[in-house]
């Protein structure tokens, strides 16, 4: 799995860094999402998934094969 981003889209929640700090930053200057990685480990999946869901400005970007979600 792959992520990007659009700082265009990003509203500063934050909530990307909460989930995925290894993932995901805020610039110093402006506090828009920054990129810490691109292609992720299957171990990060679930969190980046999350932030993902939970971005308010719909700023996450996932692509790329990833195993399929399991549980309820």
């Amino acid at each position: 799995m792959q992520v990007s981003v659009d700082r265009d889209r990003c509203c500063s929640s934050g909530l990307c860094v909460i989930n995925a700090p290894a993932v995901f930053g805020q610039d110093d200057r402006d506090s828009l999402v920054t990129l810490r990685q691109v292609v992720l480990l299957p171990e990060q999946f679930e969190d980046v998934r999350l932030a993902s869901e939970l971005c308010p400005g719909q700023a996450i970007t996932l692509t790329g094969d990833e195993p399929a979600r399991t549980g309820a």
